[in-house]
């Protein structure tokens, strides 16, 4: 069966949902998925339905997917369980993002498939691990989940980064994000992105990326510059440059080619330039 969005209990505002609906409502999807994939039962069991919580199914994932024989998922698990007893921000981060990719991904039918199988959701709740690790000052430990994440995701996020809440990351593969960058709320970016220096310069060397920005396949934004919130970055494009906001850039070296068409590029995802664009 083809579950659409619509067909369980459609969520109005899906990121103004309470937390306990958006849990409630995974089970469900779980429930009727291991109904209609009977071969999936063990994993969707295990990964969603055998836990009480939000956060403890994230615990879960996390440890299965960044274990090796360097780390057990004994001693993950752990780790993110203190992180997210310690630190609830982790947990509404994560349900944000969520939320985002339900909301912006029109691969997305149901809650429990970025936390089941997309590595881009994924990999962005491992960072957030990272980071609250090497907040702790744990740098070694962060380290590590940042190499697991590299190596089991393709998506190489410094554990020093800030990101913000609502970030989807699609398809998520070769994603580098580097020490000194910062990204805003609600942003959207597409695969092979980096967020990287111009050298081998210490210092705040990396973009700041605002509010609300969709940043296409394929963009390098390089340099400690500042790309204006609800900007539109090209797939392909190059940006050695301030952005300013709510506008669209486009080339190599990128340049402005118009407006960015809409109040909230990140969200409508709207990645063709208009004829408006280009004149």
């Amino acid at each position: 069966m083809n579950l659409q969005k619509d067909m369980i209990e459609p969520l109005s505002d899906a990121r103004d949902a309470p937390r306990d609906s958006v849990w409630g409502r995974i089970q469900r999807e779980a429930r009727i998925a291991v109904r209609d994939e009977p071969l999936l039962g063990a994993l969707i069991h295990a990964g969603l339905l055998h836990h009480a919580t939000f956060e403890a199914a994230l615990a879960y994932r996390f440890s299965l997917k960044l274990a090796s024989r360097e780390m057990s998922e004994q001693i993950l698990r752990e780790i993110a369980d203190d992180a997210f007893s310690r630190a609830p921000e982790l947990s509404s981060a994560a349900q944000a993002d969520l939320l985002a990719v339900y909301d912006r991904d029109p691969a997305t039918h149901r809650l429990m498939q970025p936390i089941l199988f997309f590595k881009g959701y994924q990999a962005l709740q491992a960072y957030r691990i990272g980071h609250w690790l090497w907040q702790q000052g744990r740098s070694d430990m962060a380290y590590f989940v940042q190499m697991r994440c590299s190596e089991v995701f393709g998506v190489d996020i410094h554990p020093a980064a800030r990101i913000g809440t609502g970030v989807m990351i699609d398809h998520a593969h070769s994603i580098v994000i580097g020490e000194t960058a910062e990204v805003g709320n609600d942003v959207s970016m597409l695969h092979s992105v980096t967020l990287g220096g111009t050298g081998k310069e210490d210092g705040d060397r990396h973009p700041k990326i605002g509010n609300g920005v969709m940043i296409g396949a394929g963009a390098k934004v390089l340099g400690n510059i500042r790309v204006g919130h609800h900007s539109r970055i090209a797939a392909g494009s190059v940006v050695l440059s301030e952005v300013p906001p709510c506008k669209t850039v486009a080339g190599v070296p990128a340049r402005i080619v118009g407006d960015a068409g809409c109040p909230e590029p990140s969200n409508s995802m709207n990645q063709l330039l208009g004829q408006e664009d280009l004149f």
